[in-house]
């Protein structure tokens, strides 16, 4: 019986300390309330999902970084946004069907431009290595299995949970909260209706969503609205348009995303929102 109420005191204590860990961390670095996320870091001028092209988003001024996992063959994760690498690298197959060394050996630049020749497909750990730690940064994963648990104890273990988040579908997000339970987590569970989308995203309470095709809403701007009144941060795939993103941001919407960070960037700052100074420990 001492042993299960030392066990429980300690579980208790675990979580508080991990929870008072992200109070501190979400002081110390304050966080964008709204702006640009770079989609797949600056993939307009550089290969995505590269460290180049996430460089180059934290150069730009971005407040949201967006990048995807998949996992190898042999379990180790990998960022790239496809589940193949047909695309966006030199060679041909399923992610899941190549061993991590095998994927590394690829070429994920030269697709881009020559001059990208021989940039590897990065792990998450090198990614958010890049990170400074007053940016939110938008983990994108498709898959349910080991990843989620995976990334989210990445995340925790990089001390990253006051500005990371994973967006995923509900399946993903609960074994995610379960296996940390601070984590962050945007709503990817896309419903028959825009309206059940967002009514589900209030009722699990989410950090964020991500919206998208705002002329599928009846009301878009109450939609959004809707959601801020419930404490949910607003993303929106996604446009870079200037006449479209000021449209967005008249609307509510926090951070929409976009493919030229370098450009829109520019229309940011016409809108009043400066480009982010990153920060780094």
């Amino acid at each position: 019986m001492k042993t299960k109420t030392l066990m429980a005191f300690l579980f208790v204590l675990f979580i508080f300390c991990g929870c008072k860990t992200i109070k501190r961390a979400e002081s110390v670095f304050k966080l964008p309330e709204r702006g640009l996320c770079a989609h797949r870091g600056a993939m307009e001028s550089h290969p995505e999902n590269t460290i180049p092209a996430f460089r180059a988003a934290v150069e730009a001024g971005a407040h949201m970084i967006e990048f995807d996992v998949w996992l190898t063959k042999d379990k180790q994760m990998v960022v790239i946004h496809d589940s193949s690498v047909d695309r966006t690298t030199n060679g041909k197959g399923k992610v899941s069907e190549l061993t991590f060394s095998e994927i590394r050996d690829l070429d994920a630049g030269s697709w881009k431009n020559p001059k990208f020749k021989g940039l590897q497909i990065p792990t998450p750990e090198e990614v958010l290595n890049e990170m400074p730690h007053n940016v939110w940064i938008n983990i994108h994963i498709k898959e349910v299995g080991e990843l989620p648990t995976m990334i989210a104890r990445l995340v925790e273990s990089q001390r990253r949970l006051h500005q990371a988040f994973l967006a995923c579908n509900a399946d993903a997000a609960r074994r995610a909260k379960e296996a940390v339970h601070g984590i962050k987590i945007c709503n990817m569970e896309r419903l028959s209706s825009v309206q059940q989308y967002v009514d589900e995203t209030i009722r699990v309470k989410t950090d964020f969503v991500q919206l998208l095709n705002k002329s599928d809403y009846a009301d878009f701007a109450g939609s959004v609205r809707k959601l801020k009144e419930n404490g949910v941060k607003v993303n929106y795939f996604g446009t870079d348009s200037p006449e479209e993103l000021k449209i967005l941001f008249d609307s509510g919407v926090d951070f929409p995303l976009v493919n030229n960070i370098v450009q829109t960037i520019d229309v940011a700052r016409e809108l009043g929102i400066e480009p982010l100074k990153p920060i780094f420990k």
